[in-house]
């Protein structure tokens, strides 16, 4: 342990000592020939006037250059959003399908944050986004903003947008990159990109990747896959452009929920059999199991689960931009694209609506009683075989049948004597989002007046259709590529008189019969008026207004479920909640206004005061919009090359916050949850370089968010009132020190992430500790145009968790000393080699 912290202290003492007050929203650290260039760089996101500083914005900006992300080496598309402060990334998911949050709402969701590609939603609600999106080669940087005109200037983004700018065609050479990376925990993969001219005023680019993985998590499948993105530009000779894209995919990815820990005075650590840092339940034994289901959705009355395709994501999108100047005053553009998409969701829930009770020992399994998990179960199978003298478990790999009363094999049951179910979730979508955004820029000066006027129409037609039927549950073991088992009947010789389960499969149906329907047609006007007084004063506000038509086919509950498939072993005779083939229809059409104002001014050329308030809001289909207000003042200050800062006081409200979880007493029932949150906090991000050869950039927020007004199932619950949110942290931040190499030879850096303790539930009754976790990477120049990068990521193999148990209910313990969550995890490294030319 000791020589652990001196390592520590090691990588993170060239920044000791300024861990002073500091101050947020400049970029990230960029190249080190212009760090000194920081606040006066141009942003695109936010802000619509032409070629306006970041340091004049009167909004919540950061940018990251191409060099920041790498720097990052993010896994995932969600590690990239750790770059923004006030963003709270859940990033253990795996690849995609993380969790993130803003200010102070609570974790689990991706709500009122936007993921856009070139100033278009990637999908117009948001939430799913990482799905079909991914950063590669093809983007040459990151902007983001929070609050202010995020909810003006997109949909769906009140709290903040993240743009995601691609590598435009160069006009005047050819240029390309061949990038090969690979990891420790098996991930291979090879970007690559091209870009040339065509003629005068035509240019394209192309690049994109391929990969295999079996996901940063021990698994037996290797995931494949491939993203590939083509443009072709022409520029007017007058000014302004059109431009087509092309983007297609079909990728794999692994996807991990909770599992087991286990919970010694407020300390989580491994299960024997089942590490916290790289185990995973999910394995052989769930290749493909075949579950019952209505008919009315598969003739055959079975729908295959397949952990061997994971999630699989398929993409084809088809878009053109175009800009172009009518006077010196005076343009117009119009942004449109047609995505069509199909997700496949083969995800593992372990302990997903039984939460803790599900995990027990084996002898508790298999002794009738309450204490049983599956008592249920052992009481319909005493009834179809009045001849058993107790229950067993056989184990589907091996064949092997271990009774009841056979207590020592059962208790060293892979060295922890546990059993558990797990939830199977299989969740199809399919559809397509069209966007659509047109409008005019009009920029008038007069003496020391100048005025920039944007006004627009966004237009969304949006429609997906989910299949997650059969959703059904195992009895599995608790460990890596664990086994699942038949419950069974026995005589008193041990010997089998009968199968309880199906293959593993105790119940069916258990999160409804899971047939629906969306669609959304929406309409929006907006405009964002800029206004400049001398060089000193800007005034800016906006306004959108939009209208969503919505319609939700939610599949029919049959009175009587279906009986099972004949040849269906086990005591489970029907397939659970059953759809009837029909839907209940439910439209509406709703209509709401977001605005904002905000001001700036520019006390020298150096040191800026910004303030802003905002009013937004997020659609939900056909359930009550939902707001969000928000109140932040800023300062940003530049000292040459010593120091680019600034710091955002904000309070934030999310008022009639809504959302579904799994009733515990009822895993086939959803339970409403309804609350005000509320936050306040400070923001603060800070470059400093003392020297041309070393700097460190902090960031970080600091928040008080509490709950107010909470309801179940429309209950008041005024016990929860002053609880913090679940999943939410209130302190954040990241310290990344970086030394420049002598000779040009390249950088070397490390990242400290300390996040804050959180709770497991709004109830607060399980908290899961703070930790931070420490990487470090080197980046070498072994050529003009050939670039080595090396990074470890967690080098001290901290245990850290992003959630417990979020299916399980709104309060929760761990009396057992187990409980569920999901982790980051242990030691990873690797790196690229990437060739220009």
């Amino acid at each position: 342990m000791h020589k652990r912290h001196a390592l520590r202290a090691l990588l993170l003492a060239g920044c000791s000592c300024f861990a002073a007050p500091v101050w947020a929203q400049t970029a990230s650290t960029p190249p080190a020939d212009t760090a000194d260039q920081t606040v006066s760089e141009i942003v695109v996101t936010g802000m619509t006037s032409r070629n306006r500083p970041l340091i004049t914005a009167s909004a919540d900006i950061t940018l990251a250059t191409r060099a920041d992300i790498e720097r990052k080496a993010p896994r995932s598309t969600a590690d990239l959003l750790e770059m923004v402060p006030g963003i709270f990334v859940e990033g253990t998911a795996g690849e995609l399908s993380n969790n993130y949050s803003v200010r102070g709402l609570q974790g689990g969701g991706q709500r009122f944050i936007q993921l856009q590609e070139d100033g278009l939603p990637v999908i117009y609600q948001g939430g799913g986004a990482d799905f079909f999106f991914s950063e590669d080669i093809t983007i040459d940087r990151m902007e983001a903003v929070k609050g202010g005109t995020s909810g003006i200037l997109t949909v769906n983004g009140a709290g903040a947008t993240i743009n995601f700018l691609s590598r435009k065609p160069n006009f005047d050479k050819p240029e390309g990159m061949l990038r090969a990376t690979g990891y420790n925990y098996g991930l291979k993969r090879g970007d690559f990109y091209y870009s040339a001219p065509i003629a005068k005023n035509l240019a394209f680019n192309v690049g994109g990747y391929v990969q295999s993985s079996p996901g940063v998590r021990k698994n037996t499948f290797d995931y494949e896959g491939y993203r590939v993105k083509a443009m072709l530009e022409y520029r007017f000779d007058e000014g302004g452009f059109l431009r087509v894209t092309g983007k297609v995919g079909d990728m794999q990815a692994a996807y991990y929920a909770d599992q087991p820990y286990a919970y010694n005075n407020g300390k989580a650590s491994s299960i024997p059999g089942l590490d916290t840092q790289f185990g995973n339940v999910g394995g052989d034994a769930f290749t493909r199991i075949s579950v019952p289901v209505s008919t009315f959705v598969e003739s055959d009355g079975f729908r295959d689960f397949r952990l061997s395709e994971g999630v699989r994501v398929k993409t084809k999108q088809l878009r053109v931009d175009f800009e172009k100047p009518l006077s010196d005053s005076v343009e117009v553009f119009a942004r449109a694209r047609y995505l069509d998409l199909k997700d496949d969701f083969n995800g593992l829930f372990p302990g997903s609506g039984t939460g803790n009770a599900g995990l027990a020992n084996a002898v508790t399994y298999l002794t009738p009683g309450t204490s049983s998990p599956i008592n249920d179960l052992l009481t319909a199978g005493t009834a179809a075989y009045p001849a058993t003298v107790r229950f067993g478990i056989k184990n589907l790999r091996t064949g092997v049948v271990t009774g009841a009363n056979d207590t020592a094999t059962l208790n060293a049951l892979n060295g922890n004597g546990f059993l558990q179910q797990t939830t199977l979730n299989h969740d199809y979508q399919s559809g397509h989002d069209f966007g659509a955004n047109i409008g005019t820029r009009w920029e008038y000066t007069s003496g020391s007046f100048t005025n920039s006027l944007t006004t627009g129409i966004q237009y969304y037609d949006v429609r997906r259709n989910q299949n997650q039927s059969a959703v059904a549950s195992v009895v599995n073991d608790v460990r890596t590529n664990s086994d699942i088992y038949d419950i069974v009947s026995l005589d008193a010789n041990n010997q089998v008189i009968g199968t309880l389960s199906d293959n593993g499969l105790v119940s069916y149906g258990n999160w409804g019969q899971g047939m629906r329907q969306r669609t959304d047609q929406s309409l929006s006007l907006y405009a964002n008026d800029e206004l400049a007084i001398g060089d000193k004063i800007h005034i800016d506000g906006g306004v959108r207004w939009e209208n969503d038509k919505a319609k939700f086919l939610d599949g029919n509950t049959a009175a009587v479920n279906q009986p099972v498939q004949p040849g269906v072993v086990g005591v489970v005779r029907t397939v659970g909640s059953t759809f009837d083939g029909a839907y209940t229809v439910t439209r509406r059409t709703q209509d709401k206004v977001a605005w904002t104002i905000g001001a700036s001014y520019l006390i020298t050329p150096h040191l800026s005061l910004y303030g802003r308030y905002a009013n937004g809001f997020q659609t939900n289909n056909t359930d009550p919009i939902t707001k969000i207000e928000l109140y932040e003042a800023g300062v940003r200050f530049e000292y040459g090359r010593l120091l680019n800062a600034s710091a955002t006081v904000f309070k934030t409200n999310f008022d009639n916050q809504f959302y579904n979880f799994i009733d515990p007493s009822d895993p086939t029932k959803q339970t409403s949850f309804l609350a005000d949150l509320k936050t306040t906090g400070v923001e603060v991000d800070a470059l400093v370089r003392p020297t041309d050869w070393f700097s460190v950039n902090l960031s970080g927020v600091i928040q008080d968010p509490t709950l107010n007004n909470l309801s179940l199932n429309g209950v008041p619950q005024p016990t929860y009132d002053g609880n913090r949110p679940e999943r939410t942290p209130s302190r954040l931040f990241t310290i990344t020190p970086s030394f420049k190499l002598p000779n040009g030879l390249g950088e070397v850096y490390a990242r400290y992430k300390y996040v804050g303790k959180i709770y497991a539930d709004s109830g607060n009754g399980v908290a899961l500790p703070s930790y931070g976790v420490t990487s470090a990477g080197v980046t070498l120049d072994l050529k003009d145009n050939l670039q080595l990068n090396f990074n470890v990521d967690n080098i001290f193999d901290v245990v850290g968790l992003t959630e417990g148990n979020p299916r399980q209910g709104q309060t929760q313990n761990a009396a057992s000393g187990y409980f569920y969550a999901r982790g980051i995890v242990g030691r990873t490294y690797g790196g690229s080699l990437t060739l220009r030319f």
